[in-house]
């Protein structure tokens, strides 16, 4: 078998050259600290971390949104504690106007702080969150509650606000209207009516003066405001339970996003040791096969072999 020159010299050429590429590589990898910067030397490698990246990239932007929501409904907790407190007062106070001893003077005093406590509430109903956003917004309309000049109240707008993704595939209303919290209260009549109205109508019974009037009046309150506060115990439990649950995603998302980055690592990045130790025996057998090439290349007996 006869071995030409141009195809001893193609040869050598060929292996030179897969040793310079993969010493090329080595360095590559070495100095950037990455296994892989093209599709074209592992195609399933580059997807997988392609998959990866863009995870990661839905990570932050969930994680954002869960520190929104978290931010939301801790605000929305510390709102309703202070319209609970509120109507707690309210409720001590029906209970008082209703003392048969009491005159009419008293029972305005009482009135005068019972409309304190209502416009506290309107007040509370109208709290805006840290984006400047109404807290108790509906899903139409631009704000929680509006004041008319008669002190009339009404909600801005119908519907909750829609839920904030959180997650692939899970999402977490952040907040609650102000209808769901302040109103949906029944008036004993087969509708519903809201706190504000119901002080509204409370206030304006004692300023009429008369025991038998206040007394009513009272028991009608009482009944409306225990029912306001046990609504006010739904929503905030309701608060809490997702603040929980808001917890327990974020928790997942740490985990999930710490299992990527154990892939990701074993995928794209480099070990330096090994690669160091690679590069090494690449460059002895890459000067190996030069100086065997070129001596090779230097025997007569090759200028015979056609």
């Amino acid at each position: 078998m006869q071995i030409g020159t141009s195809q001893f010299y193609a040869t050598g050429a060929s292996q030179l050259g897969k040793l310079s590429a993969q010493a090329d590589t080595l360095n590559t990898q070495i100095a950037t600290g990455k296994k892989i910067t093209a599709p074209s030397q592992d195609v399933v490698a580059y997807n997988r971390l392609s998959a990866i990246k863009q995870a990661n990239a839905d990570n932050t932007a969930y994680a954002s949104n869960i520190s929104l929501a978290k931010s939301l409904l801790q605000q929305s907790d510390t709102t309703l504690t202070a319209v609970t407190s509120q109507l707690q007062r309210a409720a001590e106070l029906t209970t008082q106007a209703a003392n048969g001893t009491l005159n009419d003077a008293n029972r305005k005093a009482i009135a005068t702080e019972l409309q304190s406590i209502r416009d506290d509430l309107v007040n509370l109903a109208g709290t805006t969150d840290a984006r400047g956003q109404p807290l108790f917004a509906a899903a139409t309309g631009k704000g929680a509650v509006t004041q008319a000049a008669d002190g009339t109240v009404t909600f801005d707008g119908t519907g909750e606000v829609p839920a904030i993704p959180v997650g692939d595939g899970t999402d977490v209303r952040a907040t609650d209207s102000a209808q769901r919290v302040f109103g949906g209260i029944s008036d004993g009549k087969g509708g519903t009516t809201d706190i504000f109205a119901v002080l509204s109508t409370y206030i304006s019974a004692l300023n009429a003066g008369g025991t038998a009037t206040a007394t009513a009046a009272s028991g009608t309150a009482a009944t409306a405001i225990q029912s306001a506060l046990n609504q006010l115990s739904d929503v905030q439990g309701s608060v809490g339970a997702r603040a929980a649950r808001l917890d327990i995603v974020s928790s997942q998302a740490t985990d999930a996003a710490g299992a990527r980055e154990v892939d990701r690592t074993a995928l794209e990045d480099t070990d330096i040791s090994t690669a160091i130790v690679d590069l090494q025996k690449t460059m002895t057998i890459l000067q190996a096969t030069q100086a065997s090439f070129t001596k090779l290349g230097q025997l007569s007996l090759f200028d015979y072999l056609k």
